[in-house]
Order: C-alpha cells, then structure tokens, then sequence
C-alpha cells in the first residue's frame, strides 16, 4: 500500500476508536458492537470513499471519515446478522469467532441492529458537511443499505438457496448485496466532493465493476482459499448450497468474467486521469483483483 493510502487508513482507525460509547444502561450491548466493528478486516469500503474523495478533492477526506465510518458500521452489521444461524450459520469471521458466537444471537441482532442506527447518526451529526450534503448522504445511504439495496439482494440471495438460477438472477443479487455499498462508497465521495454530473457517471460505473469484481473473485476464493488466509470458513457457499459465479460458470469462465470487468475499469481510470490523479484508484482495483482474503 502506497504512502497515501497508508495515511487514509491511519486516519480512518483513529476515527474507529472510541466510535462506539458505552450507555448509562450498562449492558454489553456496546462491548459487542465495538467486537465486530473493531475486530480488523480490510477497510476496502471506507479506504475506496476517502481515497476517491482525496482524489477528487485533494486533502478533503477529512470531511468523509465520518461518512466511512458509518459505512462500515453498516457493513459490520450485516456481516453480524450474515453469519447467524437463520442465515449462512458461520463460526469464524475476520479469524475471530463470529459476533453470536461469542455473545450469543439475541444479543448479536441487536448489535447488528445498533451499528445500523448508529451510522445515521455519524452522518447526520457530521459537523464537516453542510446541511443539504448530509441529506444527500442519509437518502443515498438509505437506498444502497435498505430493501432496495443490499438487504433486497441478501434477501433474494436466501429466497434462492437451494433453487436453479440463472446468471441474470445471480447478478441481480450481487448487484445489490455486494455491489449496493461500494457503490455508495464512491457515490458518498462524489456527493461530498460536488462533483460535475459526467465524471460521477463514470465513478459511479466504475464502482459497478468493482462490485462485480469483488463478488466473483469471493466465489472463486471459496473455491480455492484457505480457512486461515481468509479468516472464515471456505467452502460455505456448497454447504448453504448457493448458486455462485463459479458453480453457473465453471471456475475458467468466472475468471475470464472477472478479467474483463477489471479491463472496463482500468479503461475508466485512463479516462478520469486526463483530469484527476487516479493512482490510488488503480492501486484499489488491483487489491479488489487480487486478493486472498
């Protein structure tokens, strides 16, 4: 990771400290919020918001960490509510025993349930942006996390385990399930950053390919990684009996799929570098491309 990104990511786990306060009710309501919230993982989400905001604007991601933050609160909390027994039933996530695991489900919903209230509320006490932007914000993240969004996606994603579904079907899912957030993590840099209607197009068409990216190499990752690199279980997906991109496609087929969608986007970045300096977008989507974990 690049001198830039470093300083990103350094400045966005300052601002995960302490992010989440314990109550006067005195409950471990906040113990288990802040477990999963601060139990590590790759920030991809909120890097690939500050990132594009300072690239937009450079050295203004301060005004987006609060934006980062309560996207990954969203985050964190449908992987809390992913990983339960009603769902894909997991032990291990980010190598950490899974949030109900440890403090059981009812307490692990109601974790899930206060990170999702609490990032509305970063955003929309988020002293750094103007009024009108935070609205912006709280519709545009309303949209990308709700039912329209990635609960839709995970919701048509359960209603399709164990049934034959097409590709088209499977896209949809991903596209809202995986896709919706990251999407917004670079719509949310766009809306802070005031930027011109045609290069949000081709940011926000960027994202849709980082997205898809992202889905297909999890599947293949499934396939082929390891329980220790990616610090949950592998082979889940056959288990849940899941139609993935590799089971429709074969695992060859998914990766020339995966290959071309990384080409669309690296075509998008040699445009957008014409007036921006994308070199930390590039250095993401080789991350998306080449993960292990």
């Amino acid at each position: 990771m690049n001198q830039n990104l470093n300083k990103l990511l350094h400045a966005f786990n300052q601002k995960i400290k302490n992010s989440v306060q314990s109550t006067h009710l005195n409950t471990q309501l906040e113990e288990s919020m802040r477990y999963s919230l601060e139990a590590g993982g790759k920030r991809i989400r909120p890097l690939l918001l500050l990132a594009t905001l300072d690239m937009l604007q450079p050295n203004s991601y301060e005004k987006g960490l609060h934006t980062a933050l309560a996207l990954e609160m969203v985050h964190t909390y449908s992987l809390i509510h992913d990983d339960l027994p009603a769902m894909d039933d997991d032990d291990l996530r980010r190598g950490k025993l899974t949030n109900h695991k440890v403090y059981g489900e009812w307490l692990a919903i109601l974790a899930g349930d206060a990170l999702q209230t609490k990032a509305f509320e970063y955003i929309s006490q988020d002293s750094k942006l103007t009024p009108d932007t935070r609205i912006q914000l709280i519709s545009a993240f309303s949209q990308a996390s709700g039912h329209a969004g990635m609960v839709g996606g995970q919701t048509l994603d359960m209603q399709s385990e164990g049934q034959a579904i097409d590709l088209q079907t499977l896209e949809r899912i991903h596209v809202h399930k995986t896709g919706a957030l990251i999407r917004f993590a670079i719509e949310a840099a766009t809306i802070i950053a005031h930027t011109n209607e045609t290069d949000q197009q081709y940011l926000l068409t960027f994202a849709e390919h980082l997205g898809i990216i992202f889905q297909i190499k999890d599947d293949l990752l499934d396939l082929y990684g390891t329980t220790e690199a990616l610090g949950k279980q592998i082979g889940s997906d056959d288990v849940n009996n899941k139609s993935t991109y590799v089971t429709l496609l074969g695992r060859e087929q998914a990766e020339t799929i995966l290959a071309q969608h990384v080409k669309q986007a690296k075509q998008i970045l040699v445009t957008l570098a014409k007036t921006y300096d994308t070199v930390d977008l590039e250095y993401l989507l080789t991350v998306f491309y080449q993960r292990q974990n």
